[in-house]
């Protein structure tokens, strides 16, 4: 699905659901061998549950529950604590669930609410996948000692990866076709031998800011969408490392003109102590911390002290007449267009944004401010 489109259908989805209302919906089924039994219903929270209601089944298997929601939301309905389903209920629903108590969780029919049934695919599909892998991991237990199994294990563990590639196909295409549906948030969450099923970052990032549109308000799509941006800041921070890895260096080279168009290069200043502050001419806090700057580059630049600032800046007047106002006398650089690959090498999220240098380029300190700057620069200058 493009962005385009996406956008599209937030926008259509918005007007169509932005003024949404709790509503009733009702589940009723039928459970053989189970009469008079109680049925409970809960509310399933991101770390926790809620009971809304319960209620006995009757003499002939049958029982009725009603609620109210006014998105759509994840139900327990239990037999007991070993014996559930699980329900993705939307707003004036009436659904319908048939199973035997003997294995309630493993064999039911539902009808009426779409989401329940995406919720039924993936349960099944996964549970499918969970027997598959045990099945081979028995037999691989089982040949063991056995005089054939260096040669079967080969193709055992071969069938074991394409079970698994199969999994992860299945549910990554699940999210991609269905970005909107809140059991997304379901199949996202599902793991296989304590990993996520669903890696693809670029899909997660998809249905958690679609989700986010639409269902503001539910507890496990911000738990989706705050973890899927820690994700991201996590894989920038990995893409960091690796850079700096693959550099063969501790702090990423930057080359990027100063105010007279002259290329500065970081790496220049190799034998200087340098603290590399990211920036913006038009941010508050940015210029509020300028001061402070100032007076620990006059404290310490005859000591062997430099500042290499890298503005974020897209209007090249505005950057200069900071520079000017603030008596900006250090390495001042910005390519007028955010300064993109320096700002993500460096993993900027946000800024004012420093890192320390010592006389061999190695990162010893991050986002220092006032005392603290004052303190790790006397401790490498004096």
């Amino acid at each position: 699905m493009t962005y385009r489109v996406l956008f599209v259908l937030v926008a259509v989805l918005l007007v169509l659901g932005g003024c949404k209302k709790d509503k009733e919906f009702t589940i009723r089924g039928k459970i053989t061998h189970a009469e008079d039994q109680t049925i409970v219903l809960e509310e399933l929270h991101t770390s926790s549950l809620k009971k809304i209601t319960e209620t006995k089944i009757n003499k002939k298997g049958e029982f009725e529950i009603s609620a109210m929601t006014g998105i759509p939301t994840f139900y327990l309905l239990k037999l007991n604590d070993q014996s559930f389903i699980t329900l993705l209920v939307d707003s004036a629903e009436t659904v319908t669930v048939e199973a035997d108590a003997a294995n309630f969780d493993r064999e039911y029919n539902v009808e009426g609410s779409p989401g329940s049934a995406h919720v039924k695919l993936l349960d099944s599909k996964l549970k499918e996948t969970r027997h598959k892998l045990d099945s081979i991991r028995s037999l691989d237990n089982l040949y063991k000692g056995n005089p054939e199994y260096d040669s079967v294990r080969p193709r055992w563990a071969e069938e074991y990866d394409n079970i698994v590639k199969e999994q992860i196909e299945f549910s990554t295409q699940f999210v991609r076709d269905n970005p909107f549906s809140m059991a997304s948030v379901l199949a996202l969450y599902q793991k296989l031998d304590n990993n996520f099923i669903v890696r693809d970052l670029q899909v997660m990032k998809t249905a958690a800011s679609a989700l986010n549109s639409i269902y503001p308000k539910s507890e496990q799509v911000q738990a989706l969408y705050n973890n899927a941006l820690q994700i991201v800041r996590d894989k920038q921070s990995a893409d960091m490392k690796k850079f700096i890895q693959e550099q063969g260096e501790n702090s990423p080279e930057i080359t990027l003109p100063d105010p007279d168009g002259t290329e500065v290069a970081l790496s220049s200043l190799r034998g200087k102590v340098v603290l590399v502050q990211f920036w913006a001419a038009v941010d508050r806090a940015s210029r509020i911390q300028n001061p402070v700057l100032v007076e620990a580059y006059n404290k310490y630049k005859r000591k062997g002290f430099e500042i290499y600032q890298v503005s974020v800046d897209v209007n090249r007047a505005e950057w200069v007449d900071a520079i000017d106002k603030d008596k900006l006398r250090w390495i001042n650089v910005g390519d007028m267009e955010g300064s993109k690959l320096a700002a993500a090498v460096y993993n900027i999220q946000s800024v004012p944004f420093n890192y320390l240098l010592n006389e061999e380029g190695e990162i010893v300190a991050k986002n220092l401010r006032g005392p603290a700057l004052d303190k790790a620069l006397a401790q490498l200058l004096d």
